[in-house]
């Protein structure tokens, strides 16, 4: 007899590993499809020669919690604690946030991508509701969570609003002279966004680098060779971390806002007796932001515990893929996004510009947020997740 499923999950990045483990807590039939795994690959490099997997996430203590309770969450070698923040303007602007006054463990953690991967994989393993399948299946929903450049969201003819940067991330990896103490730090400069975020643990001496760059010097930036880029990101981070080694590949492609007009629909071809199915849009598919304040992820891990939490609490004489359902998931996703991406969108504008007006106001907005008492409390929660 052939197998039946409620959901059928395009896409087994963490974002859809996740939705699956959360699902099947619920007592559905997951199909996560999922392809024989293949080198990454940055997304502006498609079909160039994979490099080591650089990418790192930082994760706040919603998506802690959330990863931990589908008991995927890496072990503290790969979830380095960022106990402090240091964010540097382009002249004297300063703003630090401090664990201790939100009261709580940690700002944020920074994940290793491999190690969460990982994680995920065996927790799927393990859990009999959910079935790795090579393609898709028929199923009441159908959840895409295929990252930004997803072709059955295309096939579905959602339109996907683009807003391009004028830049591109650079990501390597870095072994630093001085320990980086658990403090995660950002400059924000004429030439770019640089960011290092601590890795390795409490004690470790090594940062995941993202360094946001013009597209007119992406390609200069790339071609250096290891001795000088790391000289150029030892100047450019004013020799925080002292003296700096790359022990990993460098990587880049290009950075954009955007964000899917619809986010779910009954799908074009239906049974012709029995319930009707429908599709979600989660994670990148559904949208993208800046990475400068590295809320991407936490963004894609919301949609997955927004979207489950519906299909819990639905009424029970609703389907799985009920419309209403979906487009309560719709509306409340929609509107936690709006405020991020305005303010990712808006940082990432006010520092893009090299007028000396420009950057002496931006530095003195800086200097005033620091001293700004509960907002920046607020800010600092929001951020990390918490009420």
């Amino acid at each position: 007899m052939a197998q039946t499923f409620d959901v059928c999950i395009r896409g087994a990045g963490v974002v859809g590993r996740t939705l699956a483990l959360l699902l099947a807590r619920e007592r559905l039939r997951v199909a996560l499809v999922a392809a024989t795994p293949a080198p990454w690959v940055p997304p502006a490099e498609a079909g160039s020669p994979a490099g080591d997997d650089v990418r790192a996430y930082a994760l706040n203590t919603a998506s802690r919690s959330l990863l931990e309770s589908v008991r995927s969450w890496p072990d503290a070698a790969h979830a380095t604690a960022v106990r402090h923040m240091e964010v540097h303007g382009d002249r004297s602007g300063r703003v630090t946030f401090d664990a201790g006054p939100q009261q709580g463990d940690a700002l944020a953690w920074i994940v290793d991508v491999p190690a969460l991967e990982s994680r995920l994989a065996d927790a799927v393993r393990f859990q009999p509701q959910v079935e790795l399948v090579p393609a898709p299946v028929p199923a009441a929903l159908t959840v895409i969570c295929e990252g930004r450049a997803s072709r059955t969201r295309d096939e579905l003819g959602v339109e996907f609003d683009v807003t391009p940067y004028a830049q591109h991330a650079i990501a390597t990896r870095l072994h630093c002279e001085k320990p980086h103490g658990e403090v995660a730090r950002q400059w924000f400069l004429p030439d770019g966004i640089l960011a290092f975020l601590p890795l390795d643990g409490d004690q470790g001496n090594s940062v995941a680098v993202v360094w946001s760059v013009s597209q007119e010097r992406v390609a200069e930036a790339m071609a250096l060779d290891a001795e000088a880029f790391a000289q150029r990101l030892q100047e450019a981070s004013q020799n925080a971390l002292g003296a700096l080694r790359p022990i990993g590949s460098r990587a880049s492609w290009p950075l954009q806002q955007a964000r899917a007009r619809r986010w779910c629909g009954a799908l074009p071809v239906q049974p012709a007796r029995g319930a009707q199915r429908t599709w979600a849009l989660a994670g990148d598919a559904a949208h993208t932001v800046h990475p400068l304040a590295g809320q991407g992820l936490n963004l894609g891990l919301a949609d997955a515990e927004s979207l489950a939490r519906m299909v819990r609490t639905r009424d029970y004489w609703r389907g799985v893929g009920d419309l209403r359902v979906l487009r309560q998931y719709e509306r409340e996703r929609k509107a936690a996004l709006l405020p991020v991406g305005l303010a990712m969108d808006g940082l990432q504008q006010l520092f893009g510009r090299s007028e000396g007006a420009v950057q002496s106001l931006r530095n003195w907005g800086m200097q005033g947020f620091e001293f700004s008492g509960p907002l920046k409390d607020w800010v600092a929660r929001r951020a990390m997740g918490t009420p």
